[in-house]
Formats: structure tokens, C-alpha cells, sequence
């Protein structure tokens, strides 16, 4: 299946800012398990940086923090959906290191289902994390990295270029989390911090690979893009890009480099023309995806659904 093909083209960073060592810098990562957070930390312990971790998932927190190295990384359990957790990641940070020089708002979440099927409290608990998450990581955070002229990159998507229909909440969450970038970037820029937003296509994470297993129309969405789009590039040629753009201080990393041009073609996507070729996909795959969604009894990856939605219990947030 092409989807399931590693790219191997090469990853550009888009950005005009001179290059800066991260060695003795210290950065917080969300969602630093697994996936890209986790090969970001990877990175970033090998060229000299030090890493704060946080996520819900203890288990891989602690391997990680072994495997980096207990003088270069540390880890702390933490809700990105609540503020007082994500405070108290930045004091935990503070005061093993003694500064946060790099935010990377990596957490995230993705539904699966049209408007119409998603589970209503899944669609929420997407614009929580993905949104309010990056917030709230931000927004505790500041201080430092006002203080410490730093750098902060939040992680959108492709999906804040060109919209997929059956993932309407991620695609909301993405697009608002790049343009939450792009007002901080006018707040603070000021101030001497940097802030970039990341923009990937398919990459092969746990979120991508449930999603795949989950949904054959997923699966055929991918296999129906033509040329590279729906390739599925590696967590390590991501983290490079994320490294490279934390070094440069970019204002967007692409993922692969291709990506940026679908920054230029939004108002071409999103034409007449291009509306009329989204409608005979849609067509085809949308109705499989939601009778997927219905079978499953879910409208996210087993790993991160919502427990009890549908009968209105409270979730638990992931980061």
C-alpha cells in the first residue's frame, strides 16, 4: 500500500533566521512519549540540549528518561487541558535545569468521523487538547521563555493548509493552533522570542498507525493521493526538521519541504474546481468512514478515545 511507504525525500525548513546551537539550551516537550515528541527529545539530548517531558503516559515517559539519560532529560506526568499542570511542568523543568529555553507544543489528538457521526464530546475533547492545550503549554511557559529570549514551535499540521473531510475537528484544532502561532508571534516578537509553527504531512506516529488499522477508508483516503501526499514520512526525518527549525528559529517547519506549497495553493484548494474533485472523494469514502465509526463504536483510536461518551461520563485528557 503506498500509503504505507516511508518518504525518503528530503525534509526542508523554511525560515530566515541564523542558526543557533542548542547545546546547554533546555527544552519542554508535550506529548513527549512517544512519536515525534519523544525522537525530538532523541535529537535534541544528541546535539547537547536538555528535555522536559510530559505526558499522561507514565510507562514510556520513564524508559525514555532512562534511555536519555537521567542528566539530560526529566520527565513529569501532565494534562496539556489544564493549566496547573502545565505550570507546574514548567517549575518542575525550572528547577531540575534551571531554565525552559524551547517550548515544542506537541500534544495532540485526532477524531475520526463526518459532522454528522463524530461522537460530539470526542470533537471537543480534540479542540481541548490541540487548542487549549497549546494554550495553556504556552502560556505557563512565557515567563521563561521571555526571560530567556527563547523559542517556542507549536505544532499544527498540513491540515492547516487544505481541510480532509471525516476529520473536521482536527483540521478546525490545526488551522487554529497555526494561527495562535502566528498572533504570538506578533506579541512577542518584540521581546526577542521566536515562534514557529510545524506543518507535516502523514507521519508514521501512533496516531496515524491506529488510524490506519481502525479504518480501511483511511487507508484508501492515503492510497488515492496522488504523487507523494499520501506517503507516510518517519518520526526521525520529522524530529530533524523540528531541530532544524528550533536551531533557526523559523516561522514554519514542512514536513516533507513539498508541504509549503500547499501553504501557497490554499486558495487554489479550496476553488470551484477543486471543490468538485473533493466532492467525488467524499462521495466515495465518506460513507465507509462513518459506517466504520458506527461499527467501531468509537470516533477515536482505542488508544486515546473518550471513556463513556456516549453515555455523557467524563473524560480523561491525554496529553
Amino acid at each position: 500500500m503506498r500509503g504505507a511507504i516511508v518518504s525518503a525525500a528530503p525534509v526542508r525548513v523554511y525560515g530566515w533566521r541564523v542558526s543557533t546551537s542548542v547545546r546547554g539550551k533546555v527544552a519542554l516537550i508535550t506529548g513527549g512519549a512517544r512519536g515525534v515528541g519523544a525522537a525530538t527529545a532523541t535529537l535534541l539530548v544528541a546535539r547537547g540540549a536538555k528535555v522536559v517531558l510530559v505526558d499522561l503516559d507514565d510507562d514510556p515517559l520513564r524508559e525514555l528518561v532512562q534511555r536519555l539519560g537521567e542528566d539530560s532529560a526529566t520527565s513529569i506526568l501532565g494534562d496539556v487541558t489544564e493549566l496547573a499542570d502545565m505550570e507546574a511542568a514548567v517549575a518542575h523543568g525550572v528547577e531540575r535545569f534551571g531554565a525552559i529555553d524551547i517550548v515544542v507544543a506537541n500534544a495532540g489528538i485526532a477524531s475520526y468521523g463526518s459532522v454528522a457521526v463524530v461522537d460530539p464530546a470526542t470533537f471537543r475533547r480534540v479542540i481541548d487538547i490541540n487548542v487549549t492545550g497549546v494554550f495553556h503549554t504556552v502560556r505557563a511557559a512565557l515567563p521563561e521563555i521571555v526571560r530567556r529570549r527563547g523559542y517556542v514551535l507549536v505544532v499544527s499540521s498540513e491540515a492547516a493548509y487544505v481541510a480532509a473531510p471525516g476529520l473536521a475537528a482536527y483540521n478546525a484544532s490545526k488551522a487554529g493552533a497555526e494561527h495562535f502561532a502566528n498572533a504570538l508571534r506578533l506579541e512577542v516578537d518584540y521581546r526577542g522570542v521566536a515562534v514557529g509553527s510545524a506543518h507535516m504531512s502523514w507521519i508514521d506516529t501512533p496516531m496515524v498507525q491506529d488510524a490506519k488499522r481502525d479504518l480501511g477508508a483511511f487507508r484508501e483516503m492515503l492510497d488515492r493521493l496522488p504523487g507523494p501526499f499520501g506517503a507516510t514520512t518517519s518520526v526521525e526525518a520529522c524530529a530533524e526538521a523540528f531541530v532544524r527549525g528550533i536551531e533557526r528559529r523559523t516561522a514554519r517547519v514542512n514536513v516533507p519541504g513539498w508541504v509549503e506549497w500547499l501553504r501557497w495553493l490554499k486558495p487554489a484548494l479550496t476553488s470551484r474546481l477543486a471543490a468538485r474533485q473533493a466532492r467525488r472523494d467524499s462521495e466515495r469514502t465518506l460513507p465507509l468512514m462513518d459506517e466504520e465509526v458506527t461499527r467501531l463504536g468509537r470516533s477515536a483510536s482505542a488508544r486515546v478515545s473518550v471513556p463513556g461518551a456516549a453515555h455523557g461520563e467524563p473524560a480523561e485528557p491525554v496529553a
